[in-house]
């Protein structure tokens, strides 16, 4: 029987929708797709701006662009078990495409923290060397970074897939959320993962620990550039550039250490609560950062408005 059960829970995992009230899946559905859309309308929006609004040509917005496509890649690494589970009520996922999805989700995860590192890094020539900003962050060196970002996510997530697969999986096969995390994959195995854990911690404290100090040390930086300028008016408006990033910073790490923190120390929690604060972690910030950086930004915010003009004089 138990090899059996071991020959089953290799090939497939059921993913869980709301806990203990799979009747109320379908309550779900048309929210998840209203933040889907969403999430592809406001971020398809900023990378349609910055295309065609010459001001917006600037490094600044190139890596608001890098960060709008990371944003709609998350959201649609989650997209296919969403579906199945709130939309079609399938909420089986074949072993292999559970793990490719674990991939895609910690991958654009580690990167969209590497874009928010750039960023701010941007923010810093910007304030610090401004004659040279732009001479300094060429297209050349954009790329590079973004090159750079990707490559290092994908070289920290990809023995993911290979840890998972190498466990035994002989106990229930029912996930928590629904769709496919290391950590919940993980706790499934009858098997040691030592390893597994140990990878994911040293992974999180080189990726996201250290990008939030470098990100902290940024402002820092910044914050003494900025108290160095005699003029009040300019201190305002050179941290008001940042404002827009720091938002976007709030709202990828606090989501993100509040589902920590309930994963942790929240046991007794309800499932709900769980399953909520994981998926605003995902959901969350590809919805809210368009919306931020339209209202922050002035070129943004007019040509928006230009469109709807245009459309209501047409109609």
């Amino acid at each position: 029987m138990n090899s059996n059960a071991s020959q089953t829970n290799h090939h497939s995992f059921i993913l869980t929708g709301i806990p203990g009230m799979p009747d109320k899946n379908p309550w779900m559905a048309f929210p998840l797709g209203f933040l889907y859309t969403l999430t592809l309308l406001g971020n398809g929006t900023i990378l349609a701006v910055v295309k065609v609004e010459q001001s917006l040509h600037e490094p600044m917005y190139y890596f608001l662009c890098i960060l709008a496509l990371t944003d709609v890649s998350l959201s649609m690494s989650t997209l296919p078990s969403m579906l199945s589970i709130f939309w079609f009520n399938a909420p089986e996922i074949t072993f292999d495409a559970c793990i490719t999805q674990m991939f895609f989700i910690h991958g654009f995860g580690v990167v969209e923290s590497g874009v928010l590192v750039s960023m701010a890094f941007d923010r810093f020539v910007a304030i610090r060397d401004p004659l040279r900003y732009a001479s300094i962050l060429t297209h050349g060196l954009i790329g590079k970074i973004g090159l750079v970002v990707l490559a290092r996510a994908v070289c920290v997530v990809f023995p993911v897939p290979f840890l998972i697969k190498r466990l035994p999986f002989c106990r229930s096969n029912v996930l928590s959320h629904s769709y496919c995390l290391h950590q919940d994959a993980m706790r499934l195995a009858c098997a040691s993962t030592r390893v597994n854990s140990l990878y994911g911690l040293i992974v999180v404290i080189l990726t996201l620990g250290l990008d939030a100090l470098i990100i902290l040390f940024s402002y820092v930086l910044i914050l003494k550039t900025v108290l160095g300028i005699a003029s009040r008016a300019e201190r305002l408006k050179a941290l008001n550039t940042c404002l827009s990033h720091i938002c976007a910073v709030l709202l990828f790490y606090i989501p993100l250490i509040g589902a920590t923190m309930i994963h942790r120390f929240g046991k007794h929690l309800s499932p709900v609560v769980h399953m909520f604060m994981a998926n605003i972690y995902l959901l969350l910030p590809p919805v809210l950062n368009p919306i931020v950086y339209s209202v922050k930004t002035k070129q943004i915010r007019r040509r928006i408005i230009q469109v709807f003009r245009g459309r209501k004089n047409m109609s």
